[in-house]
């Protein structure tokens, strides 16, 4: 999927563009939020287990130390049962700024990511989430694209704008 979006376009839906040359994925979104509070709600624990992944799934989180170098694991679970678990570490953690993570579905060999999310001071109130992932090959980047992630991006920012409005 590719689309052009020019900086003063409004996002209102996450684009999801996979580049065809390169083993990337970004996803940009639009929050109508001011970027502090969007950038505590990432690095938060308490506010990512409520928005985080589709409305069918809670986020169990066993640790989330957003500061450079920390490092989270957690579950995602449906009806009491374990379906996923993921973890990494923070490489950097920028304030209202900048995220760069690694990224592992405990269940997918080799499907390690480098995130990068950056947090754009739109004006007005308003954030623009950039989330650049890069994997180690086209294929495993495929895997994850087929793996019900856009179902989650879409599912976790429309809650998380319901968590915004509420903060």
């Amino acid at each position: 999927m590719s689309t052009t979006q020019h900086s003063t376009d409004r996002i209102e839906h996450a684009t999801i563009e996979a580049d065809p040359q390169l083993p990337t994925c970004r996803i940009v979104r639009d929050f109508d939020a001011p970027r502090e509070l969007v950038f505590r709600a990432w690095t938060d624990p308490a506010l990512v287990a409520r928005w985080m992944g589709p409305r069918s799934i809670d986020m169990d989180i066993d640790a989330w130390e957003a500061t450079t170098g920390g490092r989270y694991r957690y579950d995602a679970v449906r009806e009491g049962e374990v379906v996923a678990s993921f973890y990494g570490s923070f490489h950097e953690v920028r304030p209202h700024e900048r995220i760069v993570q690694t990224f592992t579905w405990a269940g997918m060999p080799d499907g390690v990511s480098l995130d990068i999310h950056t947090f754009v001071d739109l004006g007005d109130g308003r954030t623009r989430i950039d989330s650049l992932s890069v994997l180690e090959t086209i294929e495993g980047r495929d895997a994850m694209l087929a793996s019900g992630m856009e179902t989650g991006v879409h599912e976790g920012y429309a809650k998380l704008d319901e968590l915004l409005r509420d903060l």
